[in-house]
């Protein structure tokens, strides 16, 4: 499109539709048939079903497309289309980019391969290089995530910003509501009287009263004179309205406690369900979008009034129970009912909404009501407004700053801290957030050690499965009556186990109802709980499973997250390691030879919880 002083621009909506951002391609220095070509394929590059989504990978694509122009136009013999773009200049334009310094050229070569491959024109060449390898991926420096204290540091600093404005912002609405209801007598004290008049005015109409002047020409709507001798605008907006930092200060404590992606908390709806019905402990249900999930982007995500055990104090009596700050559900019904006279202004059901004095962060646009930016710059400016100290020391012993207030490291520090998936799989986890994430591997590795050692204790310690050897078994087919009291069970029971009909996986069971998972009923208890069952026996025709299983449970220690795996198997393997223990090294060979297909099969059918009753 052309704007009214005849630049060309490229508008780029976001996929929800409710932002766009405009790119100015007038400034592209390159021919204007390479020009064209290349401006259609950043279009295609950024038409809605084509993979971006959010104002950051629209300006990723641009920014890419920038450099590439500055790259093309320095060269001695610039080319002039697109089929005279070589894979050397594809090549070379990374070379130049690495000799710079720049960590993310690999990134901008990937961008332009995506603008180039859409790009009418180019050389067969030039595709059969865009389809060939890229460079590796350079090791980079691993990401960083805050430590618990820190994160306490961040938490007690948002609430104390959030507590100081609920103040602020009650205290004006009651002086304003005595004041219009005329039990205030405001006629001796001019002070107050303008200071109710800019109350009521904003309150009525979203804004301070104005006067309208003319500056160069222009009409302007400037602030009357002695609304200004009252302080900043913006501090007496926050009279009665949330300002955009403690918006901001809002956003990072849901980070903290809900630990989600940046949009869908700077996105959040104010339209919500309250699942608790209004009694008992506060639930409310929002909907999210995370775009990158395509068809799995809505969701639901449930804020309730429980505290987060890491939001919990180190002394839990120092939380008053009435601070609704230190839950999920508090945090989002205070910001509700604070932001509603400014949602009114602003329009739509975004919970997060601000008066800006300015457009924030790269926005050009004007002073208003809107919701806030979602592209991070108010929660960096944030950060170095507060100022933490972390964890780590200079040479002296003095505190170094903390690094950047980021939503996104908020919330690498939650799924390592709580080590469970939020909005994402358990392999994502893993690979993308807890493998990369080294900014706390000391510390990660005492809690897998300590759970490690915990779990085994605790499985050693419970009753041990009953086993029945080899010379048992025999004498048990030959005298059941004599066997059955020695082992102290019915003969009709010994008769039935002996000849298989009470095998469960890794042992057989006596008593289906007398079992301590469910006394009285029968028993609905995972199979691997059978190491630890009075009622179980393990017979020699077991071990072969006993052995599958065990050795499944060591390669899975190879393939999940460490901590997952201690404290779901660390418990039955060492139960299993001291099963086998109990037989000769020799059968347990054999049984590991003997098994078969079958034995494969049900193992894994049993790890993989095929066996439990849902």
């Amino acid at each position: 499109m052309t704007a009214e002083d005849g630049r060309r621009i490229v508008r780029c909506y976001s996929q929800d539709g409710e932002d766009r951002v405009d790119f100015d391609v007038s400034q592209l220095a390159m021919p204007e048939p390479l020009r064209d070509a290349i401006i259609s394929a950043l279009v295609a590059r950024t038409a809605p079903g084509a993979g971006l989504t959010s104002h950051h990978s629209f300006r990723t694509s641009y920014r890419s497309l920038v450099e590439l122009d500055r790259y093309l136009s320095g060269l001695e013999a610039a080319p002039q289309s697109a089929a005279e773009i070589a894979p050397a200049h594809f090549d070379g334009f990374y070379d130049h980019r690495k000799a710079e310094g720049i960590k993310t050229a690999r990134n901008e070569l990937v961008e332009v391969r995506h603008l180039l491959l859409r790009t009418a024109g180019i050389s067969d060449a030039l595709a059969g290089r865009l389809a060939g390898v890229m460079p590796s991926r350079p090791d980079s420096e691993p990401s960083h995530s805050y430590s618990r204290a820190e994160l306490k540091r961040i938490a007690q600093a948002a609430r104390t910003a959030l507590r100081s404005a609920e103040t602020r912002i009650r205290s004006n609405r009651e002086l304003l509501a005595q004041f219009r209801a005329g039990d205030l007598d405001v006629s001796e004290d001019v002070h107050l009287r303008r200071r109710l008049q800019i109350l009521d005015h904003l309150d009525r109409v979203g804004d301070v009263p104005r006067r309208m002047r003319n500056f160069a020409g222009q009409v302007q709507y400037a602030p009357e004179t002695w609304v200004m001798s009252k302080g900043k605008i913006p501090d007496i907006f926050g009279w009665l309205y949330l300002k955009p930092e403690e918006i901001a200060a809002a956003a990072v404590l849901f980070g903290v406690m809900t630990g989600q992606n940046p949009e869908p908390i700077l996105k959040m709806s104010a339209a919500h369900h309250r699942a608790d019905g209004g009694v008992g402990p506060g639930t409310a249900i929002v909907g999210l979008r995370k775009p990158r999930r395509q068809s799995r982007a809505y969701m639901d995500l449930a804020l309730s009034e429980v505290p987060d055990w890491i939001s919990i104090p180190e002394k839990p009596d120092q939380l008053a129970t009435r601070d609704i700050l230190h839950t999920p559900f508090g945090l989002y019904v205070l910001v509700h009912e604070l932001t509603a006279r400014a949602r009114h202004f602003a329009g739509g059901k975004r919970l997060l909404v601000a008066y800006m004095s300015s457009g924030g962060g790269r926005s050009r646009k004007g002073r208003g009501w809107r919701p806030i930016p979602t592209d991070g710059a108010l929660i960096s400016k944030l950060g170095r407004t507060w100022n933490l100290p972390s964890d780590e020391t200079d040479d002296e012993g003095r505190p170094l700053p903390m690094q950047p207030l980021r939503l996104e490291t908020l919330r690498i520090t939650y799924i390592e801290l709580h080590q469970k998936p939020v909005a994402h799989t358990e392999r994502t986890a893993a690979t993308r957030y807890l493998v990369r994430n080294r900014g706390n591997i000391k510390e990660y590795r005492t809690v897998v050690a300590e759970t490690l050692t915990t779990e085994v204790a605790k499985a050693r310690a419970r009753s041990k499965i009953t086993t029945m050897t080899a010379e048992q078994v025999a004498h048990a087919r030959e005298n059941p009556e004599e066997a059955a009291a020695e082992v102290g069970l019915e003969p009709t029971v010994l008769k039935r186990m002996l000849a298989g009909e009470l095998d469960t996986v890794l042992g057989a069971c006596t008593d289906n109802t007398g079992g301590a998972y469910n006394p009285g009923e029968s028993c609905r208890a995972s199979f691997l709980l059978c190491l630890d069952c009075e009622c179980a026996r393990a017979l020699p025709r077991h071990l072969p499973l006993q052995v599958v299983v065990h050795d499944r449970l060591a390669e899975r220690r190879e393939q999940m997250d460490p901590l997952h795996w201690a404290g779901r198997f660390a418990g039955p393997h060492a139960q299993l390691a001291d099963l086998l223990d109990q037989a000769d090294d020799a059968a347990v060979e054999d049984a590991r030879k003997a098994a078969g297909p079958a034995e494969q099969t049900l193992a894994d059918r049993l790890l993989n919880r095929e066996l439990d009753i849902r």
